[in-house]
């Protein structure tokens, strides 16, 4: 697009967010956004124009009145997870519930799978494991695979394993979606046939408080990092109204900021996994304690403080001329 063309497009919106002031915290932020998307759009074209600069000063003025009144700057990691992070997944909900659909409906294929197929759980978990849970099971210990090893190396695996897994499966949306698609279907078919293995065995109640103290966790990282990755595979699906170059540079980088923002909480699951899960002997009020509390926070921090810092909290955005 022509410059001319540009300006003629936006130039009255330019000059009502110039001359009309307003103190609504929704329509500040909405303005904001606004401006650096053109702002983005300008450098990229003309860069070296009046208009780029025209619109840093109208971006730096936003800016300026979302933090008037703010006396000290806080700790930029800070504002990440108690702003920014949560603002991009209030951004990014739908595609967040998208993946949750589809990793739930791959987890009930799982359990229905197997249950009407004898060999479906052997397939998926491997004769080893499946026949070392029966050796546990009938020893009267059905859990007692996270009772092996040593407590520091048995973290260091599965961390390393788990946030492998969670990169992997938002890098994997660059292939329009389908890679972390698939890594949902395996994990959720995976997950199934996990928990039929138990509820088969007369085991389902006490395998949710066992295995779900660190599960609750783990698996909302795998749907929150399946949402980077369907972000990721939309922004090249789906430009809008941007050239397909920067709809992937926005998408590749949401999508990377969230999948950064998980990554503590998948340490956290394997803490859990590794130091707390082998006690299966706890009282089941603690089980639920640890099970509950992660659930609640995940809810928490992912649907509902969005929400409310977007409806009601002036809302800080961190990306002064990047977005």
């Amino acid at each position: 697009m022509r410059e001319a063309l540009f300006i003629k497009q936006n130039s009255e919106r330019w000059k009502k967010y110039d001359a009309v002031q307003t103190h609504d915290p929704d329509e500040i932020a909405e303005r904001f956004i606004a401006i650096t998307d053109d702002l983005a759009y300008a450098k990229t074209f003309y860069p070296k124009s009046k208009t780029t600069i025209y619109l840093n000063n109208l971006a730096a003025g936003f800016h300026q009145s979302i933090y008037k009144n703010k006396k000290e700057k806080t700790n930029r990691f800070i504002q990440y997870w108690q702003y920014e992070l949560p603002l991009l997944l209030k951004k990014y909900h739908n595609q967040l519930l998208y993946s949750f659909i589809f990793f739930f409906v791959f987890f009930v294929i799982g359990i229905i799978s197997a249950k009407y197929d004898n060999t479906f759980v052997r397939l998926i978990l491997g004769d080893s494991y499946v026949d070392m849970t029966n050796e546990n099971i009938a020893k009267g210990d059905p859990f007692g695979v996270y009772k092996d090893g040593n407590s520091y190396y048995m973290f260091y695996m599965i961390a390393k394993n788990n946030l492998y897994i969670t990169v992997l499966n938002y890098v994997t949306g660059f292939f329009l979606s389908i890679g972390t698609l698939y890594i949902l279907f395996s994990n959720g078919l995976m997950l199934g046939a996990f928990e039929y293995l138990f509820i088969s065995k007369g085991l389902g109640l006490q395998s949710i408080l066992v295995i779900w103290i660190h599960g609750t966790l783990e698996i909302s990282c795998i749907i929150i990092a399946g949402g980077a990755g369907i972000v990721f595979g939309n922004s090249i699906i789906f430009p809008k109204t941007y050239k397909r170059m920067i709809s992937l540079k926005r998408g590749a980088l949401d999508g990377m900021k969230i999948t950064v923002g998980i990554l503590p909480i998948v340490v956290v699951a394997a803490i859990f996994e590794s130091f707390v899960t082998r006690h299966t002997e706890m009282p089941i009020w603690l089980s639920l304690i640890i099970l509950l509390g992660s659930l609640f926070f995940i809810i928490w921090y992912v649907i509902i403080y969005p929400i409310y810092l977007t409806r009601v909290l002036k809302p800080i955005y961190i990306n002064e001329t990047e977005s």
